[in-house]
């Protein structure tokens, strides 16, 4: 499967997660369950703990969200640099696929899966470095996501305008949450020379999903999405001027 379309049935997959998974079980040290005890549960305790240092819950998921995102940057880079570098030999690993084009039997198969083997080993790159970060990073996210939402104490406080407990009355964060979901997934596109159909489509659609699901849940989880994306957004931006320096080196060191 191709590994744009790998990462896109991951976010659907995560949003259907989301939006299936219950999120009225308050969290707490005595959560039974390996998903609770040893993910959701930590996440709730070092947002309450902020909270308490610094006397506001609302200013806390905002420190936790950008502490999670530097946290987890270090994979996004290693993931990067793993797709530049199978961008790097993609010519040669499409002259092995043309090469065994019409042989479909066994023996020749296996023969280019050893060719394209080689091809990895000799560069040094990993076929999967580009999908293990992701797979890290997604219990950590859905985790903070599920603190966020079944933390009593959040749900009892409020910040600026707004109640952590219930949806923001004036639809702002809701809106914020799907003009910077949009900005954000337009951002990391365009890290990409083509973008297939599929993911121009989830592009329009994520955007909608968020702010309908922003307008019926809690504010603390707009607030947390309007934090992430900013943090995404200027992340992006990053690592787009970081791909085109990487692709720069990557030339000159070919020439």
């Amino acid at each position: 499967m191709n590994r744009k379309y790998l990462i896109l049935l991951l976010a659907v997959a995560a949003m259907i997660f989301l939006a299936g998974c219950s999120m009225t079980e308050p969290i707490s040290s005595e959560s039974t369950g390996i998903w609770n005890h040893y993910f959701v549960y930590p996440l709730s305790f070092v947002l309450v703990t902020v909270a308490h240092r610094i006397g506001d819950y609302g200013l806390s998921i905002i420190i936790v969200t950008v502490m999670i995102r530097l946290i987890l940057l270090p994979l996004i880079l290693k993931q990067q640099k793993s797709m530049l570098a199978l961008q790097v030999i993609q010519p040669e690993m499409m002259k092995i696929q043309e090469k065994y084009k019409d042989k479909k039997d066994q023996q020749s198969q296996q023969k280019m899966q050893q060719e394209m083997m080689g091809l990895y080993q000799e560069h040094k790159v990993n076929p999967l470095g580009g999908c293990l970060p992701i797979f890290i990073q997604m219990p950590i996210i859905l985790a903070f996501y599920h603190a966020i939402g079944r933390t009593t104490e959040i749900a009892e406080h409020s910040f600026l305008w707004f109640s952590l407990g219930q949806p923001d009355p004036m639809f702002i964060l809701p809106v914020v949450a799907a003009i910077t979901t949009y900005l954000q997934t337009k951002i990391s596109m365009t890290t990409s020379n083509q973008v297939p159909p599929p993911m121009k489509l989830m592009m329009n659609i994520i955007p909608i999903v968020i702010l309908i699901a922003g307008i019926t849940l809690p504010a603390a989880l707009a607030l947390y999405w309007v934090i992430g994306n900013l943090f995404g957004i200027a992340q992006g931006i990053y690592l787009k001027k970081r791909m085109e320096k990487l692709k720069m080196n990557a030339e000159t060191a070919s020439v």
